[in-house]
């Protein structure tokens, strides 16, 4: 068995008690995730069964969450998974309005520095900052740069602590519960992340993700299929390969390849592959379209040639 399993994790479920699940229940042993869901959060979680594992590091990037956001609350995980340190008073959130909020909105938009929460998964000296956060050791977390597309605001309840729904669209490594954080001290009312679903994920949207429950029904009645390696990887240029460049690539050995059989791609970009360095990911298979694995451009050692080279990068079995 091999491909992409795009799953609806549960709440209370760490990814990796979810990948054990899977394992048990598709009876096989190599199996990955792609991108950390916190054990409170439910939502897409990308999963690569079999040679698949190796292609994570290729599905595209963004990702989307529907956030709740509780103002007038401030723990020490960012979450209400923590202890709360401080609390307002429903008096002093009476002014906080959903146009307030959107006023503010622009400021976290784009490429912005963003400092990861105390209880989080970054290395501080070689330890998880969440290992030394249990240790009751305060440590400075750097910023990091990370980009966020697009903040909506779906709903606005207003109360003694007022919530809020809030669409993120953002790219990898970004902290749903940072800007919960950091949306409360601008407003200066505090705020913390009440509740998370993360809505697409490497190319995965949750309307077609599948409980637990669905693939042990699917499993049973033998109609469980993972999504082809292929179909994950359109993001990409790619090429079809003739039956004797599929022998050769089996073997690793780097294809002569010309620009113009490279779809998506534009051939004019050539000029710009490196002979030492790695250029462009491009998806390759053969002629009937099975996927063959991934390889990289780059540009042929003579200079008179016409003719790039394709160097794999992830072959995989037939």
């Amino acid at each position: 068995m091999q491909g992409f399993i795009s799953l609806h994790k549960p709440k209370g479920m760490t990814s990796h008690d979810c990948v054990g699940k899977l394992r048990r229940l598709l009876q096989q042993k190599r199996i990955g995730h792609g991108g950390t869901l916190d054990p409170a959060a439910t939502g897409v979680l990308p999963v690569a069964v079999g040679p698949a594992t190796r292609r994570l590091n290729y599905l595209p990037e963004g990702k989307s969450y529907k956030a709740t956001i509780r103002f007038g609350v401030v723990t020490t995980t960012d979450d209400l998974e923590g202890e709360v340190i401080e609390e307002r008073s429903p008096e002093s959130l009476q002014h906080l309005t959903a146009e307030k909020i959107q006023d503010q909105l622009p400021k976290f938009l784009g490429k912005i520095n963003q400092i990861p929460p105390q209880y989080s998964a970054v290395h501080i000296d070689g330890k998880r900052a969440y290992d030394l956060a249990r240790q009751n050791q305060t440590v400075e977390i750097p910023s990091r740069e990370v980009q966020i597309d697009q903040l909506r605001i779906l709903e606005w309840r207003a109360g003694d602590y007022p919530e809020l729904d809030l669409a993120v669209d953002c790219g990898p490594g970004t902290y749903i519960r940072a800007i919960a954080r950091d949306l409360g001290d601008t407003l200066e009312t505090g705020a913390t992340l009440a509740a998370l679903e993360r809505t697409r994920s490497c190319g995965f949207l949750l309307s077609e993700s599948l409980t637990f429950e669905a693939i042990a029904q699917q499993l049973e009645s033998g109609q469980f299929q993972p999504y082809p390696i292929l179909n994950t990887l359109c993001h990409l240029p790619q090429i079809q390969l003739e039956d004797d460049l599929v022998k050769r690539w089996h073997l690793g050995q780097r294809l002569p390849i010309q620009p113009d059989d490279i779809l998506n791609w534009d051939s004019a970009e050539a000029e710009n592959l490196d002979v030492e360095k790695l250029g462009p990911a491009i998806a390759v298979s053969d002629l009937d379209q099975h996927c063959l694995g991934v390889g990289h451009l780059r540009a042929n050692r003579d200079p008179h040639a016409e003719t790039i080279i394709l160097a794999p990068k992830v072959v995989l079995p037939l």
